[in-house]
Parts: C-alpha cells; structure tokens; sequence
C-alpha cells in the first residue's frame, strides 16, 4: 500500500485526537502505525529496503501513545539504555533533531538497531501500553520511532559528529569492526584515548554488511554510521586478521596499545553433521549471504564472486538468518524455497515479522521436518533431502517443545540447493594464537560482569563472549567493556 495513505490515515487521527484531552486511556486507545512496505510480489524480486519507514505523521502518531511511565520499564529493556522516554518525547512536539540527540547519547547506530534489533523481546516488552492492551505487539513501536529519527536526520543533513575529548595520550585496539567493536570504540574514543579498529574484510560493520541483507539493511547506513567514527578520529585498519596479520599479544607488547578489545563475532558456521553435506550446491548460511551481501553477487555480470544458481532451495534452521537466506534465494532467481524446522511456528527462535515477511513472498514453511541426509546425483551435485518428520514432545532446556522423530517417516523431496543456517560457532583463530586467553569448551572468550579476561588489559564482548546473539546485545557488551577501559586509563 503507497506511504500516501498511511500519511493520509495518520493525519486524519492527529487532528481528532487533539481536539480532546490526550489522557492515558486515550492515549491507549490511538491504533499502533503499520508500517508501509513494499508489495510482497514486486519486493520479491528486487534487492530494495521492504520497509519504507513512517511518515512524519506516522511518527508523531505512534509517539503521541508513549504513556511516559516514570518508572521507564523500556530503558531498562534496552541493552545500551537509550533515554526512550526522552527521546520520544521530543517527538511528540516535532523535534526530530533532539530525539536524535538524545539517542546518540549511548547508541550511535540508530538507523541500524532500528532496522534489525528486535525490540519485541527487549525496549518493547515491558512497554506499560503493551502489558495494558494484551500484547507486545500493542506497545509503542519504540524500534521504529528510533529508526524514524535517524533516517530524518542523515535526509536532512541533520547529523553531527560526537564530541572526543581531550587527547589522553593513551592507545586502544578494537579487533573486529562488527556492533559490538564499533560502539565500543566510539565510548573509548569520547574520552579521547587514540583507537584504531582492525577489521579482517575490506569493509567496516561485521555482520551487519555480511550476513543481514541488503533488503533489510541498507549496507549504505552501515557505512553512514560507521563512518561517524571515523570523522570522531577513529582509525580502521581494513584487510588486517589479527591472529594471523599480527597476534594478539604484540598489540599490547610491541605496538603500544594500552588496551584491546576483542570484538570478533562468532563467524564459523555450523553443519548438521549429516551424510552428503559434502556435496556440490550445500552451503552454510554465512558463505551464501556473505557472497550475496558483503560480495554482492546479486549484481550477476559486474560482481567479482559468483552465486550458485538455483532452482529448488531448501534452508535448514529457523532463526533469522535462515529468514534472510530464505528471501534470498527466492530475490537471487529460485522458483521455490522451502524452509526446514524440526519444530513448528510458535518455537520458531526468528522474529514474528522476518517470518511474515518471508511467507508474504511465497516461502514455502515445512514444519516438523528435517533432513537425515542430502542426496547426490550421479556428478556429485545435491539432488534432494531424505526428510524426517517430528512430532512435538515435552519442553526441553530451552523451553521450547522438544522434536521427537517419528520412526519410518523418511521420505525424499528433490532439492538443487541446501542451505544451512543453523547456527554458528566461534572462530578459534584468536584463541588459538593466544594460549593464555580462557575460553569455554565452546569456544567462548570468558569475561567478568566488567567484559574483562583473564589477560590483562584484554576485553571482549559480543557473539565472541555470547554465541550468536544480537546486534544490539552485541552493543551493549561493547558499551560495558568501553566504560571498564576508560576507568582503567584515566
């Protein structure tokens, strides 16, 4: 549906409720702004944002329902603790340039956790109108406010570089130039310490410009708020594999660093261990959306990296990464997708409107299902899945219903391509050249509640620490470990 109408809509509402008392059952009873996307049958086909943003009207409208509780229970959901209150506040009077001040307060990438970060399990689900009204999905739609003042800003040229302080004469290193590395940075630079960010791929954002789509996130943002950093006096150091380029260790002892954080992700992916995984046409989710994204092997004939080209494809996993492998596929050429989950819907770990999304573009959901083994032709190509049905049992760790296979279900679905996202691990290159540094069995880098290792001077934080987590988890750690390397220096 044209953004003119949800304009059109918002006005109309704008004007009848200010010609009443805005109390808060009134307050409670504006309807929650829809946001216009594209339509699922052009967007399906094109590598274009689904979704547009708000209009102002849009905008003000979703702010007028913030009840601005005094006790905020939205800060204390959000990982980095953004003053939301204050910052919607600002928008209810139109002042979409202070809104933006008060967010940059402790998050320099708006226009991004705006997009990605799901704020239905964090800032909006404590939200007062969403408990009052019965559902998260009631809440004032903090994520998209937020998002809403960031893209107001950079399209009105409203934005501004973050004050540093005065030179401290001390040195950080940043490893990995993901969510977690880039918002530390910009913390540890505020209070004027030097710091040079080294970043394995050619270009700034981690997985934000490797593994999250182009559809969902503009790489042009990344590169936008990254480049905020850079105008503060942030150093990168592109193409530079700590581990391999340099070891950690000469950081600290030869380059003068005073202080490291390791911010590298968790970029190794997982496999489901399965006969035929081998094969020609399987693939983890991360090489498929690095070779799409970061490559972007959607521009066929003018990228440097080729795509496998595809007809039947089938995603293993149900989290958000196999949503974007999903639509993908079906936006690099594919006439069918099929996503694989051993559970059903409801325990689905992806984001209710990634999912909606996808099956508004004709993903086609296989349920209770999951391979035991990829078949191959006779030139060693994938040719289909043999398929195991499940059935839901008793919850497990997790609190999810546990899958239980039925026995004699196996059946064969022709597929040319498999993709497996379910999951990954850590890269143990770090770990591996630095003996002295804990990690779990997991490969995990074990920090203190301040992100600190057991090395001295050494920080993490992020998927290196969490496992595969989000972009805004991600953030909060890098702020944590940022606030315990400026005490240090000072």
């Amino acid at each position: 549906m044209e953004t003119s109408f949800y304009q059109q809509a918002a006005q109309a509402e704008l004007e009848k409720i200010r010609s009443t008392p805005l109390t808060p059952r009134a307050r409670m009873a504006i309807p929650v702004q829809d946001m216009p996307c594209q339509d699922p049958e052009v967007r399906r086909h094109n590598m274009h944002e689904v979704a547009a943003g708000y209009t102002r009207e849009q905008a003000i409208l979703e702010a007028e329902r913030c009840l601005q509780c005094k006790n905020a229970p939205c800060i204390a959901g959000c990982p980095v603790k953004i003053d939301i209150p204050g910052f919607i506040r600002k928008m209810k009077g139109g002042d979409f340039e202070g809104a933006g001040q008060v967010i940059k307060q402790t998050n320099l990438l708006p226009s991004i956790c705006g997009r990605v970060c799901p704020q239905e399990k964090q800032c909006q689900l404590p939200c007062t109108v969403g408990k009052a009204l019965g559902g998260v999905d009631k809440a004032v739609q903090i994520g998209r406010l937020e998002r809403f003042v960031a893209d107001y800003e950079r399209e009105h040229g409203l934005q501004t570089v973050p004050h540093a302080g005065p030179a401290s004469g001390r040195r950080v290193a940043i490893v990995g130039a993901g969510p977690a590395g880039l918002t530390c940075a910009a913390d540890v630079r505020r209070e004027g310490h030097d710091v040079v960010v080294f970043e394995a791929f050619h270009k700034a954002g981690g997985v934000m410009v490797y593994g999250i789509p182009e559809f969902r996130l503009p790489k042009a943002l990344v590169a936008s708020e990254a480049g905020l950093l850079e105008s503060m006096g942030v150093q990168f150091e592109m193409n530079f594999l700590v581990g391999r380029t340099r070891k950690l260790s000469s950081l600290l002892r030869e380059d003068g660093f005073d202080a490291v954080f390791i911010g590298t992700g968790a970029g190794l992916p997982k496999f489901m261990d399965i006969p035929g995984e081998n094969l020609v046409g399987v693939f983890s989710a991360n090489e498929y959306l690095t070779r799409a994204n970061l490559m972007k092997a959607y521009e066929i004939g003018r990228a440097g990296t080729p795509i496998y080209p595809s007809r039947r494809v089938a995603v293993l996993g149900g989290g958000n990464v196999a949503m974007d492998s999903a639509r993908m596929a079906m936006r690099l050429g594919a006439e069918e997708v099929r996503v694989l989950y051993r559970r059903t819907r409801e325990e689905m770990p992806a984001r209710a409107e990634e999912v909606e999304h996808a099956m508004e573009e004709g993903i086609i959901f296989d349920f209770l299902a999951s391979p035991t083994k990829v078949v191959g032709d006779d030139k060693g190509k994938v040719a289909g899945l043999e398929v195991l049905s499940y059935q839901l049992g008793e919850p497990d760790e997790s609190g999810r219903r546990k899958p239980v296979p039925i026995r004699g279900s196996e059946h064969f679905v022709p597929f040319d391509t498999v993709i497996v996202a379910i999951g990954n691990e850590s890269n143990p290159l770090i770990s591996r050249t630095t003996p002295d540094l804990h990690v779990d069995r997991y490969g995990h880098i074990i920090v203190d509640e301040k992100q600190k290792t057991n090395l001295d001077r050494v920080y993490a934080g992020g998927d290196i620490v969490l496992g595969a987590a989000t972009v805004i988890l991600a953030m909060g750690e890098g702020r944590r470990a940022a606030a315990a390397i400026n005490e240090v220096l000072q």
